[in-house]
């Protein structure tokens, strides 16, 4: 099948059941990152992923890996260290240091270029996009950031400097998106880290049912003010 080269006067996408399956999801290229056409992408179960110096590939993969907030997988040993936990958590108070953590905090943050960040830069003063930070007394230790989509939240990338930091950001924030109606964290591929934390893969066809629907219901209004969580 042949990859559809998307034009940057059209934000129309073609269908996720018409991406690849080898490599599974890809489904289009070219384009743009404008804020207007990232949220037509996120709002069609659709995101961006490049290498640099690559054009910019679209996905949408058949399974989906997402996580329900209530079915975090919280381990004894996590637990016990959160009981004592030397860390805050805040949303929204440090979302370009977190854009540069999850850039530069391991080989897998390398696909967050100058343009990736710059878009989701742009997203976040739009009010769509937000963090969460972890804070080791004054010093920032790991955090996530992501997309808001209705009663989704699409994730996007994590880090950690710290022993169990990036755990923490998404067992609080968990917590607190599913205290505001949050219902499902979109984490996109599954890989081991969010495996052990509860994330699951399911069909595409019923991650886009979940998109169709919580995508357009809101959670509560204070959810996503800047704020401490822990």
């Amino acid at each position: 099948m042949r990859l559809i080269q998307l034009s940057r006067d059209s934000l129309n996408f073609p269908p996720p059941e018409m991406a690849l399956r080898e490599p599974n999801g890809l489904l289009a290229m070219g384009g743009d990152l404008s804020p207007a056409r990232l949220m037509n992408a996120y709002q069609r179960g659709i995101f961006p992923w490049f290498s640099p110096g690559d054009p910019i590939l679209w996905w949408s993969p058949d399974p989906r890996a997402v996580m329900l907030p209530e079915s975090f997988h919280l381990s004894r040993s996590m637990a016990r260290f959160h009981k004592r936990s030397p860390y805050r958590v805040t949303m929204n108070h440090a979302f370009p240091q977190v854009l540069e953590g999850c850039a530069s905090g391991r080989q897998e943050g390398t696909w967050i270029t100058f343009e990736v960040k710059r878009a989701w830069l742009r997203l976040y003063e739009l009010g769509h996009a937000h963090s969460i930070e972890v804070w080791c007394e004054q010093q920032l230790v790991g955090g996530m950031y992501g997309l808001a989509l209705g009663q989704i939240f699409c994730g996007e990338s994590m880090f950690s400097r710290q022993e169990n930091a990036s755990k923490t950001a998404l067992w609080v924030f968990a917590q607190h998106f599913q205290a505001h109606q949050g219902r499902l964290i979109d984490c996109q591929v599954l890989n081991p880290h969010t495996a052990s934390l509860g994330a699951v893969e399911i069909p595409r066809v019923d991650y886009l049912q979940y998109v169709q629907t919580l995508a357009w219901q809101p959670v509560s209004e204070s959810c996503w003010h800047t704020q401490t969580l822990f």
